[in-house]
């Protein structure tokens, strides 16, 4: 078909491209590439494909591997990419500090892919898999706690919920119900002041007004709920990529309120550096912080190397506490993961980690009718095909099993991997001194991707 197979997984059917472009599909702008082919080919500089008659390898660019270069131009590129100026502007930022949050610090260590994993799990033995199956389940009962269901529509939210909201900001019901069920757990959790906006603004201004800290912040639109609702004056907004209908502007309208976007990687920031953060206390926010962000979110609060700040005369706990709702945990690697110790003293090795947070994925694709399935990666896709698949005599092994498990056993043991890994970290902010919980905050029909991990500094 026009895009070329990068893992040998045949491509489903797609529209023709349009004449005189590209033939490379972008799976994720759902249309193909607008560039111009090259002479003598169907596809673009970027995205001729590795067999093609012209022999030079392109490599991702070291500034930002999002692009890619022919490696022998690769020493003058560097010298010239438009993004050299930007990642240079972000490294001499106070807040910048490569790799602080990767996870405990260890050296090396490789992303290992989707396809790596699955490669993995397949080249088990019949014994071996089965053998990790009924792991997977003994540490479920072991050790995942028994989350509740926590699903909380607050007062001070009522016109969100209403959709009575400034018609500049975008309403999507589904993201408005996650979104006030997050708001609404912080505030009966005791993060947030109860009443309406009023109220709300009225007891802040009395005692140390919070910050808000939104990681993976995207557009914005939760802590525009926050400042709408509650009177939330200081806002952060952490993002690594640019983004379109940001509710920004929305936000520098309200009265008061001082907004500043950190366009970076979650894994460098070092919230020590933000100087408008001093002395100040900070509620850490997240809707949906894709597989080790979460991870790279609570390290980046509770960082090793600054809890003994308090012997220096600053304060320990400016962190007042935190709700990140977790999500993606076929993403997660285990050189991020926060709580390694937890899996090692399950008798989970890191291999095993890996398998689970593949595994994890079916969890997404027990309703096929769900649109969180098709935003997943793309493993969701070739789960939904296996539902359909009829066996093939020349599949063998592992793959051969996985293929004739029904799709709800499949679901439960997502379910399970993604129980385990966020108990790891409920435990891991309780080891820290803080009182936390983990609860599913929404109906898995508005959302199978519900757990909210929260959290509050003691006093």
């Amino acid at each position: 078909m026009d895009l070329p197979p990068a893992n040998g997984v045949p491509t489903p059917e797609l529209p023709p491209p349009p004449p005189g472009r590209c033939h490379f599909w972008l799976p994720n702008k759902r249309r193909h590439c607008a560039n111009t082919p090259i002479p003598s080919s169907q596809y673009c500089g970027n995205h001729s494909p590795a067999s093609s008659s012209d022999s030079r390898r392109r490599v991702p660019c070291p500034v930002d591997p999002s692009h890619t270069v022919f490696e022998e131009n690769l020493e003058a590129h560097v010298g010239k990419c438009p993004f050299r100026k930007q990642a240079d502007a972000l490294a001499a930022q106070p807040y910048y500090s490569k790799g602080i949050n990767s996870g405990g610090g260890e050296a090396g260590g490789a992303v290992v892919t989707s396809a790596a994993k699955r490669a993995s799990v397949h080249k088990l033995s019949e014994e071996e898999f089965w053998g990790l199956v009924v792991k997977i389940r003994s540490a479920h009962t072991a050790a995942a706690v028994e989350m509740r269901e926590s699903y909380i529509a607050p007062d001070a939210c009522d016109k969100w919920m209403k959709g009575q909201v400034d018609r500049k900001v975008p309403y999507q019901e589904k993201h408005v119900v996650q979104q006030v069920s997050i708001v609404g757990n912080m505030e009966t959790f005791g993060l947030l002041p109860r009443g309406g906006a009023e109220d709300a603004t009225d007891e802040i201004a009395v005692k140390n007004p919070p910050a808000a800290v939104e990681f993976g912040a995207g557009r914005g639109y939760l802590t525009q709920m926050l400042a709408d609702c509650y009177g939330i004056k200081n806002i952060f907004l952490v993002e690594r990529r640019a983004y379109k209908l940001k509710a920004d502007r929305s936000l520098r309208q309200n009265e008061g309120v001082k907004l500043e976007r950190l366009r970076i990687d979650i894994e460098d920031l070092n919230l020590h550096g933000v100087q408008a953060l001093n002395g100040g206390q900070y509620l850490a926010i997240g809707k949906h912080l894709c597989g080790p962000a979460t991870d790279m979110t609570i390290m980046c609060c509770l960082h090793e190397q600054h809890n003994h700040t308090e012997e220096k005369g600053h304060d320990k706990h400016h962190l007042r506490g935190l709700a990140l709702a977790t999500c993606c945990h076929h993403l997660c690697q285990w050189k991020h993961y926060a709580n390694k110790s937890f899996f090692s003293g399950l008798g989970i090795a890191e291999e095993e980690f890996h398998a689970m947070t593949w595994f994890s994925s079916w969890a997404v694709d027990g309703d096929h009718s769900s649109q969180d399935s098709l935003e997943a990666e793309d493993l969701s896709s070739e789960g939904r095909n296996r539902e359909t698949e009829k066996p093939d005599p020349e599949i063998i092994g592992v793959e051969r099993i996985i293929r004739s498990i029904p799709g709800v056993e499949r679901s439960a043991l997502g379910f399970m991997c993604k129980d385990i890994i966020d108990t790891g970290r409920l435990l891991w902010l309780r080891s820290k001194c803080l009182d936390a919980d983990l609860v599913r905050y929404v109906p898995s029909d508005i959302s199978p991707e519900n757990h909210l991990l929260i959290a509050k500094c003691r006093s």
